[in-house]
């Protein structure tokens, strides 16, 4: 069952004039009740006044004689109509599968997320629509006020329709978001929500031209949610009404209806925000003129990476060795975290993305489990999370990957996203992720020596790198990261007296020490405190932070461990070669043989790469398949409409990620591309100016090159 919007025909001529007799009757008639009222009023009441002394029959006659009684009369005849007409209808379109629908029915809506076995355990047995329901997730209780029979654009009432037939329900607006099923049993599993083949992906920033308007607007871009099943509104973080779109047409379409339908105001519409992701790569084998690379350019490589590392206040604790792993210490030096970045195979990306509902599933599931509550997941959900296990052993094949499944740590950003955070660390054994498939674990709270205290720290940190990357702010796509390292350093504090140790204003803990309750020795946070003989090696795990169970975890080394967590992902990120991904479209063309050398030359001016070609048997038309980057997809149907004289029509849908081959950061180093690109190398490259683009729209710093050598242009006629 789905929603769309239902404006009522407009009145045919007969049944305007129909319905202004009708009216003007009605007001005669109230005219007439007035004049009997006043002439029953009494002596007092006809000495005041005059005309009401006269018999009612010659106050009728009146009114068509007067001619401002007969412009109110017009007035108070078209305000309703003109009322009628604008008001929208929000009118569902279903179809029922069993029994009979019937009008004053109470019923069950479930949300295509509701759960059967979840809401028969909160419901009373036996218990009715009908019934006093209590709160259930995804359940709500209705009445059905209207059943229609659509007849193209009129509707037909009806009082039952039986199975097998599609119609139409009134009054559910306030119950149906996108689309619900309808029962007269809680136990009914819900439909899966319709899967419409194109993707939202084109999103605008949306405020009223008049502030004082925005109640209106939000208004506007609910109604436009629901009555558009392809469209999203959300609010991003910075407070900013977004609409995500699936294209140009669509979303002037939406544009449209705000400003005429839903909302009825003037908006401020941005320019079309177009998303990107991050990705790293492996090191090429051929550089840009298609020559072997050689050990002294990845020397080079490497070397110009180190150069290129920001001199930031982690300057002096980060250290980057050749093989791409970033060693950070927290300014307090107590800890220290060691993270390199890999890429993931292309095929592990994709499940990821497709499956991350699931891992939502998964993430809540685990974070129940941390904090002993008891969740009930159902048989199906558990046997797809078993599937996803094996899948993801099955595509991490290889000496790097080995044992990876067992060892994922979390995904990103957001806890289900396509990136991974493996746990690498020598001698720390935390809760596997998987941990709700093993029954003897399922109903057994994680031990607390096996989780380190700030084992969250590690994640969040993770998290917040994987959601703006190093490039341009975008979220990243298809990364690892590997924990290698992971040092708490655990220093020795001064014998002092027991009563002075456990006092508050004690000098430890003025100086941010963790002391125990029994006295005995904590951690001090102060960065002077720690000497090279109390701090760990290299490579060596100690133990979790004692005493930091309770306030430990929110303290300034917590937050300095999230700091550095971000930090190393991102260094670690851009040790690595470093890639944008794009939005594609799939592009299908049809063109008659004429016109087709247009069609390739506007695909080849917007980046567009042509799949195959065939013609169509029985007639002299060719059907191009191709895939075109989003970002170059705004005007490309009026292009190539032009081009070819209406000849040739495109239908873009999207489709997938792909990474852009350029290097953005890419300058030549060997000497064969010197001779083919020149030194500085200014040649148009797309990645850069994608990048470029995104983050002169964000307010970040652009590195920008002016002219270098520029002189005024000399007229030889004229000296000036």
């Amino acid at each position: 069952m789905s929603v769309f919007v239902f404006t009522p025909r407009p009145l045919t001529h007969e049944e305007l004039a129909e319905r202004r007799e009708q009216a003007r009757q009605r007001h005669a008639d109230r005219m007439a009740a007035n004049q009997q009222a006043q002439s029953s009023a009494g002596p007092a009441q006809l000495s005041s006044d005059t005309q009401s002394t006269q018999p009612a029959d010659t106050k009728t006659p009146g009114v068509e004689g007067d001619p401002s009684q007969m412009e109110s009369l017009l007035a108070a005849v078209k305000e309703p109509e003109v009322e009628e007409v604008a008001k929208d209808t929000f009118v569902a379109f279903a179809r029922v599968y069993s029994g009979v629908v019937r009008r004053g029915q109470k019923v069950f809506i479930l949300g295509p997320k509701y759960d059967p076995a979840q809401g028969l355990n909160m419901l009373p047995e036996g218990c009715m629509a009908s019934d006093s329901v209590p709160e259930v997730p995804h359940l709500t209780c209705c009445t059905l006020d209207s059943l229609y029979l659509l007849m193209g654009r009129e509707l037909e009432e009806l009082d039952e329709v039986p199975s097998g037939n599609v119609l139409g329900i009134g009054g559910l607006e306030d119950f149906v978001l996108k689309s619900a099923t309808i029962s007269t049993s809680p136990a009914c599993p819900p439909f899966i929500p319709l899967n419409f083949e194109a993707t939202p992906i084109v999103r605008v920033a949306i405020e009223p031209k008049h502030p004082s308007e925005m109640p209106k607007l939000v208004r506007g871009m609910r109604l436009l949610n629901q009555a558009d099943p392809c469209a999203e509104v959300l609010i991003q973080e910075t407070g900013e009404h977004v609409l995500v779109t699936a294209g140009e047409v669509h979303l002037q379409r939406c544009l449209d209806d705000l400003r005429q339908r839903f909302a009825k105001i003037e908006i401020t519409a941005s320019k079309p925000i177009i998303p990107f992701r991050e990705t790293v790569v492996r090191p090429p084998k051929l550089d840009m003129v298609n020559e072997e690379l050689g050990r002294q350019h990845k020397t080079a490589i490497i070397h110009q990476v180190k150069e290129e590392a920001p001199q930031s206040r982690f300057s002096d604790t980060l250290h980057v060795d050749p093989g791409g792993l970033v060693t950070i210490t927290t300014p307090n030096r107590l800890a220290t975290v060691g993270v390199c970045a890999l890429p993931l195979p292309a095929e592990v990306t994709c499940l990821l993305e497709a499956s991350s509902e699931l891992v939502r599933t998964l993430e809540q599931v685990n974070m129940s489990l941390r904090e002993g509550r008891s969740l009930t997941v159902s048989p199906r959900t558990l046997e797809d999370i078993a599937h996803l296990k094996a899948r993801l052993a099955a595509l991490l094949q290889g000496h790097k990957w080995k044992n990876a499944v067992e060892h994922i740590w979390a995904f990103g950003p957001r806890r289900y996203g396509p990136n991974i955070l493996l746990n690498s660390v020598e001698g720390y054994q935390r809760p596997s992720v998987w941990q709700c498939l093993d029954p003897a674990e399922k109903g057994a709270e994680p031990c607390p020596a096996a989780l380190r205290d700030l084992d969250n720290s590690i994640v969040s940190g993770f998290q917040l790198a994987t959601l703006s990357g190093p490039m341009c702010e975008e979220p990243l796509m298809g990364v690892c990261f590997s924990v290698e390292r992971w040092d708490l350093q655990q220093t020795r504090a001064r014998p002092e007296p027991p009563s002075r140790a456990a006092a508050p204003d004690s000098e430890g803990a003025e100086a941010g020490e963790a002391v125990p309750e029994d006295g005995g020795a904590g951690l001090q946070a102060a960065a002077a405190a720690a000497t090279p003989e109390e701090e760990a090696g290299p490579g060596r795990v100690t133990r979790h932070w004692a005493g930091a169970g309770s306030a430990g975890c929110y303290g300034p080394v917590s937050g300095q461990l999230i700091a550095v967590m971000k930090e190393a992902c991102r260094h670690a990120f851009q040790a690595r070669p470093q890639r944008l991904m794009a939005a594609m479209y799939t592009c299908e063309i049809m063109a008659t043989a004429e016109v087709l050398g247009r069609v390739y030359g506007v695909l080849g001016k917007r980046e567009g790469r042509v799949l195959h070609e065939e013609m169509k048997e029985g007639t002299d038309m060719f059907l191009i398949s191709a895939v075109l980057p989003v970002a170059e997809s705004f005007g490309f149907a009026d292009e190539i409409r032009k081009r070819t004289s209406g000849l040739a029509s495109p239908q873009l849908v999207f489709s997938h990620w792909e990474v852009i081959a350029s290097d953005p950061y890419w300058v030549p180093t060997t000497e064969e591309e010197y001779l083919h690109f020149g030194e500085k190398a200014d040649s148009a490259n797309q990645a850069l100016k994608y990048m470029n683009a995104v983050r002169r729209r964000k307010g970040l710093y652009v590195e920008e090159k002016t002219v270098e050598h520029a002189e005024k242009q000399r007229t030889l006629g004229k000296n000036k």
